[in-house]
């Protein structure tokens, strides 16, 4: 009669055990036998946090033995702790994405090892080359790695993964130089690519529609060599440029096109042509320039003034920067092309890293417009831009075009008057209440831009002229104006909410904010630039370069002089970058900007970063930061607040914030030692719990006021 009651105490401490038994995922059940070769992991996990920046160790399970290969996307526990071990094994932590980096024999931590959870895919989507161009680029941004993969891999997509890719094609043939004959050594440099050679050039366009052509002529030379390219322009309308002109040189199946909005699906399937070897070129805006491309014998960036080609995702890469480091690393040729030149490109040249192509002025004069200029002198003798905002030479310039084709009207905001100043001194009318700025929203009365009172009597503080002129007039409001002057004539525009990419060749009068200007077929017969001062007068160090910039680029789509094309620019004639447009000399303008700033120890001469956050933040961060002896810090000066509602960009403070801004200089050659500190200080920083948005840092920012 003991059997029983003994059976049943013996149940009960059996179910007592099993109860005390966690119940883990056979792929980390404890115990597991381990890969009989190479049993640790090192992996990069997906934690873009600075005092997180290094490999970490994990055990490989023999079920995992096979797929658990360098490249490959995993999943792992992490966040265990120490103390969490059982059998010799760790356990516990949230389940976190990584990638291997490689398979080792021992690890260099003594301490048990959590197993690898999972083996998401077997496709290696991390190469070596790779991850030494992402370090670079995390090093260089005083960044962290897993930033830099989350920006260079996409996201997995496992039916594109299934899909079956056509064989790579042999390499086309060497293709003809074409309008590459224009350039004085560009024929020479379609021939270094196509011997296998790695030349690297700063290339000033001519104005028209055949940068794409070239571009695609170099890919094929580069092709043709056995070695692949990538190209990275600014927007989806170059990359369409740049697509159709690669399927006229080199046929369809031999390139790939990377952009953000081609879809999840379609995008890593794209990439992953890339990455297997079945096309050799690839095509896109920023992401593209981490594209994997075997065997990389070219890269090439195209208008590297766009803020477009600046990433917004930390650590704030720039795409033209980022190729210089692949270029350097692989050992491949380098094309930084635009119809402008940015200071960095002037640079370049200066510094004997990469040579000029450019056309013979000859052929620049045959290929530019007519710039005629109208200054502020003029506008005050001018009774017809008194009235309407508009001198008589642009109407004349107007009329003429309209005879032969279309006429393209830039001006530098979208939308009503935004900004009102005196017709006849240009003070910048003001709120008697708060001196806010009035404005006239959708031409109403005058309202105050800050505390909204209603202003009905307004008089110029400076001179008591009571008539009011637009500092700025938005492409809507110009569209109106000219329409009623020319009301047998359609006119059409584009902006941030609708941008045409082309327009006929008939007559028509196209208004455009800048960088949205359509490609007219033939070429338009004239082009207005309308409120240069304002585009010149921005407090940025880069305003000049930046406004020839944008003038070049709608100018480029004039009809040469020859065949009658004109450009009226509305700017003071003696100011450099109107000089430098009415001569087409971008790069003589950037050369003498780049002189400029060698003198005041300015960015590219030297190398920056700003160092932003709230007052006691910021002050703390620099007094810990080991920053270089020849670092010198300008600063701090308070930024101006982000307000609720109004339109944020990605480094503007927290809402309702007050930050503080420093900037950090060093001279060139001292900027590794800059980010290294930067980073440094940053990751000491959140591991005490110092994260979140307390002190953001941004090593060459593109803007520094």
């Amino acid at each position: 009669m003991e059997g029983p009651p003994e059976q049943l105490a013996l149940m009960r401490e059996f179910l007592r055990h099993e109860k005390q038994v966690p119940k883990a995922k056979p792929r980390t059940w404890r115990g597991a036998p381990l890969a009989k070769e190479l049993p640790v992991a090192r992996v990069m996990v997906n934690k873009g946090v600075l005092h997180l920046d290094r490999y970490f160790d994990y055990a490989v399970t023999e079920e995992l033995d096979a797929e658990a290969q360098p490249g490959v996307r995993v999943r792992v526990r992490f966040g265990a702790g120490a103390h969490r071990v059982r059998d010799g094994r760790r356990e516990g932590g949230g389940l976190i994405d990584g990638f291997i980096v490689e398979r080792v024999a021992e690890s260099d931590y003594h301490g048990p090892l959590a197993a690898l959870a999972q083996v998401v895919s077997p496709e290696p989507v991390l190469s070596a080359e790779l991850l030494g161009l992402a370090r670079a680029v995390a090093d260089r941004y005083a960044g962290s790695l897993a930033d830099v993969l989350q920006l260079a891999i996409p996201p997995r997509n496992a039916k594109a993964e299934k899909k079956e890719l056509p064989a790579p094609l042999t390499p086309p043939g060497v293709p003809e130089a074409g309008s590459w004959g224009r350039y004085e050594q560009g024929a020479a440099f379609l021939d270094a690519l196509a011997r296998g050679g790695a030349p690297r050039a700063v290339w000033t366009a001519l104005p028209g529609p055949l940068w794409a052509e070239e571009i695609a002529r170099a890919v094929g030379a580069t092709l043709a060599s056995g070695r692949g390219a990538v190209v990275v322009v600014p927007d989806g309308r170059s990359v369409e440029r740049v697509d159709a002109a690669l399927r006229g040189v080199l046929g369809e199946g031999r390139h790939a096109v990377l952009t953000a909005d081609a879809g999840p699906e379609k995008r890593y399937r794209e990439w992953l042509a890339v990455r297997r070897g079945a096309v050799r070129a690839v095509v896109g805006t920023r992401s593209a320039m981490f594209a994997p491309v075997r065997d990389l014998g070219l890269v090439v960036v195209w208008d590297d003034g766009d803020s477009n080609l600046s990433e917004l995702h930390a650590p704030l890469p720039h795409a033209r920067e980022v190729l210089e480091l692949r270029a350097t690393l692989d050992k491949c040729a380098f094309l930084l092309g635009s119809t402008s030149c940015t200071v960095e490109a002037a640079q370049l040249v200066a510094g004997g890293w990469a040579r000029p192509l450019a056309a013979s002025r000859e052929q620049v004069r045959r290929a530019a417009p007519l710039v005629r200029t109208v200054g502020d002198q003029e506008l005050a003798r001018d009774e017809a831009a008194r009235a309407a905002r508009l001198p008589s030479l642009a109407w004349q310039t107007v009329r003429e075009g309209l005879k032969t084709g279309p006429v393209l009207v830039q001006v530098p905001r979208r939308g009503y008057v935004p900004r009102l100043a005196c017709e006849r001194c240009r003070t910048p009318a003001r709120c008697r209440h708060c001196a806010g700025p009035l404005e006239a929203p959708d031409a109403r009365d005058l309202q105050c831009g800050w505390c909204g009172r209603t202003e009905s009597e307004w008089r110029c503080v400076e001179c008591g002229f009571n008539r009011l002129r637009a500092q700025i007039v938005g492409a809507r409001r110009t569209a109106e104006e000219l329409g009623r002057a020319f009301p047998a004539v359609p006119v059409r525009t584009s902006g941030r909410d609708h941008v045409l990419d082309v327009v006929p060749g008939a007559p028509a009068l196209v208004v455009s904010t800048p960088g949205a200007e359509p490609v007219a077929e033939g070429g338009y017969a004239a082009a207005l630039l309308l409120d240069g001062w304002a585009m010149l007068g921005r407090p940025d160090l880069r305003a000049g370069e930046d406004a020839l910039r944008r003038w070049i680029a709608a100018a480029s789509l004039v009809r040469g002089q020859e065949a009658g094309g004109v450009v009226v620019v509305v700017a003071e004639p003696t100011l450099r970058p109107v000089q430098a447009l009415v001569r087409w000399d971008p790069v003589g303008n950037a050369q003498r900007e780049l002189a400029e700033r060698a003198e005041l120890g300015f960015p590219p001469v030297s190398r920056m970063a700003a160092v932003s956050g709230r007052a006691e933040d910021l002050e703390e961060f620099l007094r810990v930061a080991e920053l270089p002896v020849e670092a010198e810090v300008l600063g701090p000066i308070p930024l101006p607040v982000t307000e609720a509602g109004r339109p944020r960009r990605a480094q503007d403070p927290p809402v309702g914030e007050r930050w503080e801004r420093a900037l950090v200089r060093v001279p060139q050659g001292k900027g590794a030692a800059l980010a290294g500190a930067l980073k440094v200080a940053q990751a000491a920083r959140m591991a005490k719990g110092g994260g979140g948005e307390g002190v953001r840092i941004r090593v060459d920012p593109p803007d520094i006021g």
